[in-house]
């Protein structure tokens, strides 16, 4: 499934929200993060965003799998449902650690008591192969276009889930994420546009805020903050 063009607008805004409110912030990340919100200051528009709301800060994960799954239960539903969904999930694993060697474990049914479709379930059990497959894949060795090369292989990973798995379990920081319906209403509120701007128009203004372009979009999700939470 290509989740590019789909409405993830709930979803992205509940991702925001609990990932830059977790303090598990690296040392490292924390001078990257400062230098980029004193690059993103130098453009008016963003700095008033930047004036109004607090400061990002990224949550630490080295779970792959768990991330990935996570995307996958909030693809096509609202914050709400996809939650209770997600959290009967994490109730299948021993510490509410999901793992894909245990999903491997799971039968049809078990995986669709707790609300997920055949298609997630499909998607899911892929994705646990994958892993399963690969057990000592390290992407921090991957530059962002050989890992996004690597998993629009897995079927269910669309270009959508990819972006928020660089974001926020990465931590790469020159992602624009065009297909977030999210983002797409924050530029044209920025912008005042009367439509929802082109793939084109968000990369020709995103490029001053280059090499910095997730953080900047942190801060236009919290500008169409719906007040949904993860």
């Amino acid at each position: 499934m290509n989740d590019r063009y789909v409405d993830f607008h709930n979803v992205n805004i509940t991702i925001l929200i609990s990932m830059l409110k977790i303090l598990n912030f690296l040392p490292m990340e924390s001078k990257i993060l400062n230098a980029s919100i004193k690059h993103l200051s130098k453009d008016k528009k963003l700095n008033s965003l930047i004036n109004e709301f607090e400061k990002p800060i990224f949550h630490k994960s080295t779970n792959y799998f768990d991330d990935l799954s996570k995307s996958i239960i909030y693809q096509q539903l609202s914050g709400k449902v996809a939650k209770i969904i997600y959290h009967r999930f994490l109730d299948l694993f021993p510490n509410k650690v999901p793992s894909f060697e245990k999903t491997l474990e799971f039968n049809f049914d078990e995986l669709k008591e707790i609300g997920l479709s055949k298609q997630k379930i499909t998607y899911i059990i892929n994705l646990a192969k994958y892993f399963y497959n690969k057990k000592n894949v390290d992407f921090i060795e991957f530059s962002d276009e050989s890992l996004i090369k690597e998993l629009i292989k897995i079927k269910g990973i669309g270009p959508w889930t990819i972006d928020m798995f660089l974001m926020f379990t990465m931590h790469r920081t020159d992602i624009l994420p065009v297909g977030d319906l999210g983002i797409k209403k924050a530029f044209k509120i920025l912008y005042k546009l009367k439509e929802l701007p082109s793939d084109k128009f968000m990369i020709e203004k995103s490029a001053k805020w280059k090499p910095y372009r997730t953080i900047a979009c942190c801060y236009l999700w919290y500008l169409v903050d719906d007040g949904d939470v993860w």
